[in-house]
């Protein structure tokens, strides 16, 4: 995540897009987005994580589709034509997330993402790199590289 970079310049910002899975309200550096497509049936193979769906062939490229609601230990989406697959780089590696909605565009200025609270201690805390405060609630900004084991990060 490039927030500390932007940090060095007193108009340098960072942009985020927003989602929800849920109730609750996520974002991803937007440097790592790559496209927002509509739900589209994956194709199941074994012996994959509990939160992985299949895969989609997005014009020729088989993409992996994680389902987050799962990820973050919720029950199943039951995914359907309202759902989207956000589209993300991770170290090089291109994967599907499966939300509810994408709900915005953010620019913000860096300090305006605040430090995720020691006490958090949930297996996926360090998949967190900071909250910041929207019009309906705390955004949790994702550290996808933490979240989701890529044969990049994966040592």
């Amino acid at each position: 995540m490039t927030v500390k970079a932007a940090a060095a310049s007193d108009d340098a910002h960072f942009q985020f897009v927003s989602f929800r899975v849920g109730l609750r309200a996520f974002g991803v550096d937007i440097v790592s987005v790559r496209e927002i497509t509509q739900w589209a049936p994956t194709t199941a193979l074994p012996n994959q994580a509990a939160y992985t769906l299949g895969v989609l062939n997005l014009r020729g490229t088989i993409i992996p589709v994680h389902d987050l609601r799962v990820r973050f230990g919720e029950n199943p989406t039951p995914p359907d034509e309202t759902h989207v697959i956000l589209i993300v780089s991770i170290s090089g590696q291109t994967i599907g997330l499966l939300v509810d909605a994408v709900s915005d565009i953010v620019t913000i200025h860096p300090d305006a993402i605040l430090p995720v609270p020691a006490q958090v201690t949930t297996a996926q805390a360090d998949a967190l790199c900071g909250l910041v405060q929207g019009d309906d609630g705390m955004v949790a900004i994702l550290r996808l590289d933490h979240l989701f084991e890529t044969p990049a990060n994966a040592a």
